[in-house]
């Protein structure tokens, strides 16, 4: 098995089992987006702890398997790291995790989630909690 073929199937698992799938109930951080050229919705769900740290990270959401196995796979990634980690991720980050190459219209799908949770942490930063 090649090594891409060994990530198709990791993304395909984190599709069909998802991890963190799941509202959190008085969450500190809720965010939400779209991806209306795929269909993709995210909400991702924190809750956050002392020094900023995320003690509990979930998403819902549906879509295609590039944007649900990006939130499934980021909500692990990110969980028990500080917001400001979470700010400091990018892209190649994203891609890395994938593991796949992507084509330019899958690329919003595999970043939906990352942009999702930058956005509750700047909100959640902002508003000096």
């Amino acid at each position: 098995m090649t090594l891409e073929a060994m990530y198709q199937e990791e993304i395909l698992d984190h599709y069909r089992n998802p991890r963190n799938k799941r509202k959190l109930q008085n969450p500190s951080v809720h965010a939400h987006d779209s991806n209306p050229l795929c269909g993709d919705v995210i909400d991702i769900y924190m809750v956050v702890g002392r020094d900023n740290t995320l003690k509990e990270v979930a998403f819902e959401g549906n879509g295609c398997a590039i944007s649900q196995a990006a939130a499934s796979m980021l909500t692990e990634q990110i969980a028990g790291k500080r917001l400001e980690d979470v700010l400091r991720m990018e892209k190649e980050d994203v891609f890395k995790m994938l593991g796949i190459p992507l084509s330019p219209v899958r690329v919003k799908c595999a970043l939906l989630a990352l942009k999702v949770a930058k956005v509750g942490a700047v909100e959640y930063l902002s508003n000096g909690k």
